[in-house]
């Protein structure tokens, strides 16, 4: 399997994962045209409360870990579960309240990133 086809292959199951958890507002950055971005991709979705979003993440790392067979580099934030940052090299996860979504806004960070509508 090419690194391509599993990069696509882990975008889906994170989408997918998101999905089963009533996430909301999904965003898929494409950062590959950015010099010196830190992946290939963002994932940014939003959870009403602080249960909501650790589950969505917890479902990624489910999904991910049995259908993909990875596991984030590094996972952020899952002890408040406000902002909850799962790393997983070039494809990148965060998974927001809406309050702290809203407060950072990632997308207007990227904004010469490609937007992909999930």
């Amino acid at each position: 399997m090419t690194k391509k086809t599993v990069t696509n292959k882990l975008v889906e199951t994170i989408v997918d994962s998101i999905d089963d958890i009533k996430g909301e507002d999904i965003t898929i950055l494409d950062l590959k045209e950015i010099d010196n971005a830190v992946s290939e991709y963002f994932i940014i979705c939003s959870g009403n409360s602080n249960t909501q979003v650790a589950a969505i993440a917890a479902n990624i790392e489910k999904k991910v870990r049995n259908l993909v067979k990875e596991r984030p580099i590094n996972v952020e934030g899952a002890e408040v579960a406000k902002w909850v940052l799962l790393d997983y090299g070039n494809v990148v996860v965060h998974v927001f309240q809406k309050p702290v979504r809203e407060y950072y806004n990632l997308e207007s960070m990227w904004g010469d990133a490609k937007n992909i509508s999930a």
